[in-house]
């Protein structure tokens, strides 16, 4: 009852701290805030250029009328006191600042023929917001910094705006841009992790109920691992650690770990208690052998997990964080929870019992039938796991020949599966924030762009504008690279098209230049921006012709040298984009191999022995050559989600791998040859062990049908490679371990028949 308290204390800390937890979709989620990338792209582009703009598309007959602009001055005014908002840009506000200029009079004209000529005499200017005459595009500007709640509040103030601002009612609005998807899509992740959750956890209790029944109070497992999954939360926000898209992915993970802790722990015990009864003996027995097992399964599974702390990307970093951190709130959970609560309940159902009997001692008979019963289904199990055994030893060559081919194949196919580039596609396609951004784009045509960050001495230095405006023509004729925006347009413009040949005449017509427009391009007196519009060239051309791309504008700097004390940064979000999947392709290789490293350094310093650790390591490396096969044959590509699945596979799947061999050494410490071991223990933990992989299985089988591609990509990806664990584990391990196993006695002299000789002649002695 003390240590149960002490853990219900633990949960009241832990919900103080799941309240500290923050969530993060940021630049600062894919970029380590310390590398140049971030720097560039946070400090110079995003804090002094960039902004978060949701744009409000009017769609109708003709947008350029009097009664449009005068339905548009009426949307800003309202939107202009809303906190947060830096700047509105329309047709609108543009056409009043010119109008001013010339009358006076800061006020839309007062006919469609007054409008039309101004929008017809300014093309560079009207261009973007007016890309064709039935679609208008408003600019709602808020700072780079604005936070996702802020963001929101923003989106809501901006559609109650659009209501009220009487438009024609043929004419139609949208409320889109970047912001309004990316928070539509998290608020639909995370309203939709938690039925998943609640699904999984629904398929967790058919599977033990059906795999787990074995044993008294089935169930109990589960909300032991819910148990550490609070003290997980707790930890999260006492530590920092922030809830990502990608780190959101790692509960289902951890409870189908946890539940593996727990399952072992309740097998053993109730093992153990069959065995004579004796409940302190019981539980000394299932902490002294279980306990260390679990201990150096959970050990090796965190090795594993530590490789992805080798990744550039933060969300991967706390991924791993978050997986080390709840497998040892669970295993507590585990071991000392679940322990004492079946300690507890033995106690109730003896005291039940005997009462019950002495009432009712006719149901003895019944009694001993349903557990007769139960015996009968584990029985199947084993028999099941025994013929499994029977095959895979009797045909070991066989079976390791082409576990080793489909290992090698699959390493080699995986060497062509490619990442997914394109991040709308994560999200359901109808989703419908989603479809009004894509619908803005059919209109508008792609908007990705690569940002040139120019540092001058002078932003009206002539020649500055000069290069800009010879190098700008000289890209467009690049392939992928549709335009090109920045302040010499606007110039040119004011300037009857051409560039002023001193500083003090360009500073002349920055004082023209209405401070919406000039800011876009423009930052005090000593930096530029140029924008390379390259449409959805993300989508179209992937990863690698990006990164191409951009080396090619690199040599077009060298070769068409900027002025003396001119320096040039190439930024924006595809360049980042570059580096995050460039991280999760390369990387991902990387923590795989640095993973098995570990884990195999790991078994090495903890058990001196070769075979227990090559024993351990091999079937699971095995594994992760196999799920290369199912991603090039399902034709799933990485995400940042699944570019984890290989140090997730060395780390989950060398659980169950060491579970095995501890159990087939302490076997064989109390007298079993090779043989007898390997079936003794598929026949004392097999059970539990197929109980805990199919509950797993189970509960991951709930995110396969996750509307969201990335959620059901992992969970299908996962679920497979769980049932190629548990294949591996029942097929692959068994004969690997005997044939080395008793390879190795051989080379000792130590032969099977004088080792019978030997404990026979030491039972009659005794």
């Amino acid at each position: 009852m003390t240590i149960l308290l002490i853990f219900f204390l633990l949960i009241l800390i832990s919900m103080q701290g799941a309240q500290k937890i923050t969530m993060e979709s940021g630049t600062e989620t894919f970029v380590s805030k310390d590398s140049k990338l971030y720097q560039d792209y946070d400090h110079l582009y995003s804090n002094i250029f960039g902004t978060n703009s949701i744009i409000v598309m009017v769609e109708g007959n003709d947008v350029e009328s009097a009664d449009i602009m005068k339905s548009v001055d009426r949307l800003e005014h309202q939107l202009e006191s809303t906190e947060g908002i830096v700047g509105i840009t329309s047709p609108t506000s543009i056409i009043k600042e010119m109008n001013y200029k010339n009358t006076g009079r800061s006020q839309v004209p007062a006919t469609d023929e007054e409008i039309k000529e101004i929008i017809d005499e300014n093309p560079a200017i009207f261009g973007t917001l007016i890309p064709d005459h039935t679609h208008m595009l408003i600019y709602v500007t808020m700072a780079g910094s604005t936070t996702d709640n802020k963001q929101k509040e923003i989106i809501t103030e901006t559609e109650e705006a659009v209501k009220f601002s009487d438009f024609p009612p043929s004419y139609n609005l949208i409320v889109t841009g970047d912001p309004a998807y990316k928070i539509e899509m998290s608020e639909a992740m995370s309203t939709g992790m938690g039925p998943l959750l609640g699904l999984a956890a629904v398929f967790m209790v058919i599977v033990l109920s059906l795999v787990f029944r074995h044993v008294r109070w089935c169930l109990l497992p589960l909300p032991v691992v819910l148990l550490g999954i609070v003290y997980t939360f707790g930890a999260m926000g006492f530590l920092g650690i922030p809830l990502s898209m990608v780190s959101m992915s790692a509960f289902p993970v951890l409870i189908g770990l946890g539940i593996d802790y727990a399952i072992q722990f309740h097998n053993r015990i109730e093992e153990e208690l069959n065995k004579d009864g004796n409940k302190s003996k019981a539980i000394i027995s299932t902490i002294k052998h279980t306990g260390p097992a679990v201990l150096i399964a959970l050990t090796m599974t965190a090795l594993g997990f530590f490789s992805l702390f080798t990744s550039t990307v933060p969300m991967i970093k706390d991924f791993g964080k978050l997986l080390t951190i709840g497998i040892l709130m669970c295993y507590l959970a585990a071991m000392f929870v679940g322990v004492v609560t079946v300690y507890i309940f033995d106690d109730i159902s003896n005291n039940f019992q005997s009462k019950k009997r002495k009432k009712e001692p006719e149901t003895t008979e019944i009694d001993a039938d349903h557990v007769s019963s139960d015996k009968s289904k584990n029985n199947l199990v084993k028999h099941i796991l025994e013929k499994v055994n029977n095959f895979s030893i009797k045909n070991n060559l066989l079976v390791l020949g082409i576990a080793t081919l489909l290992c090698i194949g699959g390493i080699y196919a995986d060497e062509s599966v490619g990442a997914q580039t394109d991040t709308t596609s994560f999200a359901p396609q109808d989703l419908p924030a989603l479809m009004d951004l894509n619908h803005m784009k059919d209109i508008t045509g792609g908007t990705d762009t690569l940002n040139l960050i120019i540092k001058v001495k002078d932003t009206a230095d002539p020649e500055v504008l000069e290069w800009i405006d010879k190098f700008s023509e000289h890209e467009t004729q690049r392939q992928h690279i549709e335009s090109t925006s920045s302040i010499v347009p606007l110039i040119k413009e004011y300037n009857g098209g051409t560039i002023p040949e001193t500083r003090d005449e360009i500073e002349a017509i920055y004082n023209e230049i209405p401070e919406s427009q000039k800011d876009r391009y423009v930052y005090g007196r000593n930096m530029l921006l140029l924008n390379l519009n390259i449409g959805n060239a993300v989508s179209d051309i992937k990863t690698t012709g990006i990164e191409e791309l951009t080396g090619i504008i690199e040599k077009d700097i060298q070769w068409m040298q900027v002025p003396p004390g001119v320096t040039v940064t190439i930024t924006g979000n595809p360049v980042v984009y570059i580096e995050v999947l460039g991280a999760l392709t390369d990387g991902r290789i990387l923590m795989t191999y640095l993973g098995l490293f570990l884990v195999l350094g790991g078994l090495l310093i903890v058990y001196r022995d070769w075979l227990k650790a090559l024993a351990a390591i091999i079937p699971m490396f095995i594994v992760t050559g196999w799920s290369g096969l199912v991603m090039k044959f399902l034709g799933i590509l990485y995400t940042p989600m699944t570019a984890t699945m290989g140090a997730l596979i060395i780390g989950i799947g060398c659980e169950y791998s060491v579970l095995m061999m501890e159990r087939y050494f302490e076997e064989k410490d109390h007298g079993a040859d090779p043989l007898q071991a390997i079936y003794r223990t598929s026949d004392s933990i097999g059970a539990a062990l197929l109980a805990s992989g199919s509950t797993v299985i189970g509960g991951f089988a709930a995110l396969t049908i996750s509307p969201f591609p990335l959620i059901g990509d992992f969970g299908t990806v996962t679920v497979i490679d769980i049932v190629l664990v548990l294949i591996a584990t029942f097929m692959v391990f068994p004969p690997f371990i005997v044939l080395m196993d008793t390879w190795r006695e051989k080379r000792r002299g130590i032969q099977a028949p004088q080792a019978k000789a030997n404990n026979v002649k030491g039972a009659d002695t005794q």
